[in-house]
């Protein structure tokens, strides 16, 4: 069995990480560097967005916009809080810049993702409304129909555990560490609140991502700031331990890259995968949701959630490392915690709690919409009732386990949507680029008659 481990072990790092690397360098370069040449495109998009009509606008349970703050309020979840604390623990300083580095061009992956799901969205003529998403473009692809199913059936499990359990855990931990609360009266909680969203369908589920997502974005910048400027003098040096870390290799025996270099690479790239979602559908699932019929343009606006979770995540890292907690032992949102009390003191714990409670909250709402999508599709339509069963058992039951168990289950389950959803990405690459092409041309058209 340790043979086993092992084996599954060294396949879910190196060769997944060069697989997912692979591919969204490919992305990068085929639709020409999109989330460079189209990054002031994409702010411009998000903020006149375009709005649904006829049929598609009766059919979509959120605007382009919604679609982009849920996408947002999943990519801003305890991945980034406890995530990066564990990246650091792991794979040292060096960790968040490769977090960077693989955000930047995991923003072409998400470009591909969201453009494909608007777009079969738009072409399909199945009375299957749970049909979104890698559920609807992976038929086009070799072996879609089971390809389709496969993917339901490990979001259904990712949504479950990643984005439920997981959440509820990290949040328990948060108040029994500052405020001693009994771990069975938090599951309590939250169960109680997770039953308040499922009654509530799709409407509340967008109402309360409206709510939530403004204040967790403000209260984390706010705070994050204030560490780092409490901790002022050594920023420049922790920035340059962090490119050290990740640049300078140790030599070893052999001209073999330094087992630090190795560490900060695995864990940097893991953890952007987690935080920033990329790569793995789900937010393809929620932008098929909004009725759009502009691929190209929804896919410019999803990209921008991509890069500011990557944002958030090195910020979190910078205060790790800044406040000098990186290397104190602590790991997960304890170590986050330990690097806000550098400047808050004994609010450090409400502070950290806050930040915990908040993304981890504003991850089960949107993940309720993602992982009952996902069920729909793989029950064909029924048994809805089972799943919010389901989901709010396994909220309780999250909050309650041990952590450790829950993400080495998970990166499995993370594996196996990664695996399936970039091929489905790479097949359909001619589809992007032509979309994509048409694009350039409508806009140089545009151009030109301005210029005239």
């Amino acid at each position: 069995m340790n043979w086993i481990k092992q084996i599954g072990e060294f396949l879910l790092s190196w060769p997944l990480n060069l697989y997912v690397i692979g591919i969204s360098v490919i992305c990068t370069l085929v639709f020409g560097f999109v989330q460079f040449r189209y990054f002031g495109q994409a702010w411009k998009s998000l903020f006149s967005p375009a709005k649904p009509s006829g049929a598609k606008k009766a059919k979509a349970d959120m605007t382009p916009l919604q679609a982009f703050i849920n996408t947002l309020n999943t990519n801003l979840g305890n991945g980034s809080v406890a995530g990066m604390a564990t990246a650091i623990y792991s794979g040292g300083p060096g960790s968040a810049i490769w977090v960077v580095i693989i955000g930047v061009l995991l923003m072409a992956v998400r470009f591909a993702e969201v453009y494909l799901s608007v777009y079969y969205s738009e072409k399909s003529t199945t009375k299957k409304s749970e049909l979104g998403g890698p559920m609807l473009y992976l038929r086009e692809v070799i072996g879609g129909r089971y390809l389709s199913v496969a993917y339901a059936f490990f979001c259904v499990l990712f949504g479950l555990l990643m984005g439920t359990a997981l959440q509820t855990n990290s949040i328990r931990i948060s108040v029994q560490t500052t405020w001693g609360i009994a771990p069975i009266i938090t599951a309590v909680i939250l169960t109680l609140f997770m039953i308040y969203v499922v009654c509530g369908g799709a409407k509340r589920v967008v109402a309360l991502s409206d709510k939530i997502v403004p204040v967790k974005v403000v209260v984390f910048f706010a705070s994050t700031f204030i560490v780092l400027a409490y901790n002022y003098q050594s920023l420049l040096p922790s920035l340059k331990l962090m490119f050290s870390s990740a640049f300078s290799p140790l030599a070893l025996a052999g001209g073999l890259i330094g087992f630090t270099v190795q560490q900060a690479m695995r864990y940097g790239i893991q953890r952007s995968i987690f935080a920033t979602e990329s790569g793995l559908g789900t937010a393809a699932i929620l932008y098929s949701s909004t009725g759009s019929k502009e691929p190209v343009r929804a896919g410019l606006v999803s990209m921008l959630s991509t890069f500011i979770s990557t944002i958030v995540c090195f910020l979190i890292a910078w205060c790790i490392v800044a406040s000098g907690v990186w290397n104190s032992g602590l790991t997960s949102t304890a170590l986050t915690i330990a690097s806000y009390n550098t400047a808050f003191g004994w609010l450090a714990g409400w502070v950290g709690s806050f930040l915990s409670i908040s993304f981890g909250v504003g991850v089960l709402v949107t993940f309720v919409y993602v992982t009952r999508q996902a069920w729909l599709s793989l029950t064909g339509g029924r048994y809805e009732n089972v799943f919010y069963a389901i989901v709010c058992a396994v909220a309780f039951a999250g909050a309650l386990l041990d952590a450790t168990t829950i993400f080495s289950i998970g990166d499995y389950i993370l594996a196996g949507m990664l695996l399936i959803n970039l091929f489905g990405i790479v097949y359909l690459i001619p589809v992007i680029k032509k979309g994509l092409a048409s694009f350039r041309a409508g806009k140089n058209k545009k151009i030109k008659k301005k210029s005239k």
